[in-house]
């Protein structure tokens, strides 16, 4: 039986560029409302707490590399003082 080679389907298929913008609307669909991190700051900051604590200290990528660790600082800061309205990303401009 001959067997036909598999081809990509889905993301795979499609070019880095598709994807990229495919994936740069995730968040949209969902009104900024109504996402439970936009409302609660604590929430957010527990969630990211809990899911670093998951992760074996030895295995902690800011552990690793500080340079990494102050980039993303930036990088953060820049975005939080972005306006609401502005439509400009820091964090792809950094």
């Amino acid at each position: 039986m001959d067997e036909k080679p598999k081809r990509p389907r889905g993301f795979a298929a499609m070019s880095p560029e598709k994807r990229k913008a495919i994936a740069s609307r995730g968040g949209l669909s969902v009104p900024k409302e109504k996402r439970s991190f936009s409302q609660s700051r604590d929430l957010a900051s527990r969630a990211g707490r809990d899911g670093g604590l998951n992760v074996e200290p030895e295995k902690r990528a800011f552990r690793k590399d500080p340079e990494l660790a102050s980039a993303a600082g930036r990088k953060g800061g820049l975005a939080s003082r972005r306006g609401p309205d502005d439509g400009t990303d820091p964090v792809s401009q950094a």
